[in-house]
């Protein structure tokens, strides 16, 4: 089952770092918020992906085209040009990198992509969001609904600390807690080829029409995940992400 990134947009709310590079190629950890998502989904066994770029996505490209380089050892023949690789890298990853136009909007860039995924159920998330989102079971889920669609449905994380009150006393802090204010479309989507038909043109905007006909006609299920689940949409979120890198105890590193 192929996997599809949706790496186009502009990323403006985090213009601090999109100015020089597409947002799911900020960094976390010294590795591309995008080689986090992709780990999540190979560490389940999806290892066919592609990246829906736009903005800036010679940037991607350019990432893939040299990986092997970057994370491999080799040896060159200057008179030949010949390469020799010693250390390959371990990734055993299928990338296809399509250009699905600058202002292309979310729908249209997935109807971009038909002849790409062919006739097979296929996967859709968002280039800037991580989460431990059980890959697995969201299949597992989808197949057994038999419906057209498939979201994630989390709870969103909170802007500000969470307090837990015994009476006037703080018994417990949490910086940065997931609340129980409802659910919200977190991505990790699983679609048949029919969604095709909920799709018209560049102008689709996934989470508007489309999603709210297939919605009204019983044919968007919800998988909830309670687990974490965080976007990057500003410096404040990034930062964060970052701190939980660094602590080693990242919530969505579902891999070894």
């Amino acid at each position: 089952m192929q996997v599809v990134i949706l790496a186009g947009g502009r990323g403006t709310r985090l213009s601090e770092e999109t100015t020089t590079r597409p947002k799911p190629m900020v960094e976390i950890g010294g590795r591309p918020m995008l080689w986090h998502i992709m780990k999540i989904y190979a560490s389940h066994g999806y290892q066919q992906f592609l990246v829906a770029c736009g903005y800036k996505g010679e940037m991607i490209k350019d990432y893939f085209r040299h990986y092997a380089m970057r994370e491999g050892d080799y040896r060159i023949h200057l008179a030949t040009g010949e390469v020799d690789m010693v250390n390959p890298s371990r990734l055993d990853w299928d990338v296809g990198l399509v250009d699905t136009g600058l202002d292309t909007m979310t729908g249209g860039r997935i109807l971009r992509l038909r002849a790409w995924v062919e006739e097979e159920t296929f996967m859709v998330t968002y280039g800037d969001g991580v989460g431990n989102v059980d890959i697995t079971g969201l299949v597992a889920f989808h197949r057994a609904h038999g419906k057209v669609a498939t979201v994630t449905a989390v709870r969103p994380p909170s802007r500000f600390g969470g307090l837990s009150l015994d009476g006037d006393a703080v018994r417990e802090f949490s910086e940065k807690p997931q609340t129980g204010e409802g659910w919200i479309n977190g991505g990790f989507f699983v679609f048949e080829p029919s969604v095709f038909e909920y799709l018209s043109g560049d102008a689709d905007i996934l989470e508007r029409a489309p999603l709210e006909r297939l919605a009204e006609d019983g044919q968007l299920m919800a998988f909830r995940h309670d687990g974490f689940w965080q976007p990057m949409d500003t410096m404040r979120e990034k930062q964060s992400l970052e701190k939980l890198w660094d602590s080693g105890a990242a919530p969505w590193k579902t891999w070894a």
